[in-house]
């Protein structure tokens, strides 16, 4: 399987490499961003699983929980359906079975209750709590790679969520371009 990553890793790079020398743009728009973004999802999917036994610390749960919260608020609000099918993706998570379900639970429902009650200064809260993964690099990066996963999980990153996930970055000292954002 590891080696399968590794292939895709590769030809990601190279797919990017050509696309910079200027194929004169054809077959980079329409419907081929949204492969390219399920490709994307996958890797980093892929990439989170590899780094499941580095990422137990209470830094990395509580960052990523953040992220989750800001990703599933990203417009501003959340609704019930949404708050709830993002809690089990993160239940689902395989990274996030280092921990205990109702630690992840207990602390995504803060972070959303905070976005929904006064969604500026829940974020700043929630930055604050991103930041505080910025001191490892390998947390910082799957921090964001989390937020990726689960803003992509129907397929789709939306506006919102991209510039929440630029403005993660940010907070954690990481380029955005890193993660095709």
């Amino acid at each position: 399987m590891a080696m399968w990553d590794k292939l895709k890793e590769q030809a990601k790079g190279l797919q990017q490499a050509q696309g910079s020398r200027g194929s004169g743009g054809h077959g980079r728009s329409g419907g081929s961003s949204g492969g390219s973004k399920a490709q994307l999802i996958s890797m980093l999917k892929s990439q989170l699983t590899s780094l499941k036994t580095e990422l137990k610390s209470g830094s990395y749960r509580d960052a990523s929980m953040a992220m989750c919260a800001l990703v599933a608020a990203a417009d501003g609000q959340v609704d019930p359906a949404e708050r709830q099918h993002v809690e089990s993706l993160i239940l689902q998570n395989d990274v996030l079975q280092n921990f205990p379900p109702e630690q992840l639970r207990q602390r995504f429902n803060k972070h959303v209750d905070q976005l929904a009650f006064n969604f500026q200064q829940g974020k700043t809260e929630v930055m604050q709590e991103i930041a505080k993964a910025a001191k490892k690099p390998t947390e910082a990066r799957a921090v964001v790679q989390t937020g990726l996963v689960v803003a992509g999980a129907d397929g789709y990153v939306a506006p919102a969520e991209e510039q929440v996930l630029r403005e993660a970055c940010a907070a954690l000292g990481l380029s955005p371009q890193e993660f095709g954002l």
